[in-house]
């Protein structure tokens, strides 16, 4: 039975290259420690699903990388946490080609990193999560959706963009056309892959 109660850096790595693993079923703990889980599954090639992850007590960095490299992923699990630490989502998902559906990312209280390269190179991801914040922290968005080339659609409803680095390269390298959504009252966005991809579609959200 896994752990309920963890340590910083606990399973840091653990499966790190296993090729063989398939699936694993939950990791229980509802309350999480520093880097507890970073790296835990990357370059796991055979990873189809990833675990229930049910914890709504997060630390930073806490699944920084987690899933990187899992090629064949293809379902991610839910993340209902809506406090978040430094860095607690950074990378989770990065290079997890296969990922086709993100998790909903239901917080509205942003912090340092917090979704710092969270799908980058997640080639087969075609829709962003839905992200309701309305004000950004520094480097919150940084790479999130970073060669991301079958993205189409991003709703976002940020009012506030003005904490540092908050949106970096965080559609660099998506498709030429596209749609983004945005809050009817925000009328600063910048075009480009530091705001609106250049030639994608805006609309307000209702």
């Amino acid at each position: 039975m896994p752990a309920l109660t963890l340590a910083d850096y606990c399973y840091k790595e653990m499966f790190k290259g296993c090729t063989s693993i398939t699936e694993v079923s939950i990791l229980p703990a509802t309350t999480l420690a520093e880097y507890c889980y970073e790296w835990m599954f990357r370059g796991c090639t055979s990873l189809t699903k990833a675990p229930v992850l049910p914890a709504t007590t997060l630390a930073s960095a806490c699944y920084i990388r987690m899933f990187e490299d899992c090629t064949s992923l293809t379902e991610a699990p839910s993340l209902p946490a809506t406090t978040l630490f430094d860095g607690c989502y950074n990378g989770m998902f990065k290079g997890c080609t296969s990922l086709t559906e993100a998790p909903a990312l239901p917080a509205t209280t942003l912090v340092h990193g917090c979704y710092f390269g969270m799908f980058r190179e997640c080639t087969s991801l075609t829709e962003a999560p839905s992200l309701p914040a309305q004000t950004l922290a520094s480097a919150c968005y940084k790479n999130m959706f970073y060669d991301c080339t079958n993205l189409k659609s991003v709703e976002c409803l940020a009012k506030d963009v003005s904490a540092e680095d908050c949106r970096t390269n965080w559609l660099n390298g998506v498709p030429s056309t596209g749609t983004f959504i945005k809050h009817k009252d925000m009328s600063d966005w910048t075009s480009g892959i530091n705001g609106i991809p250049t030639g994608w579609t805006i609309q307000d959200a209702e």
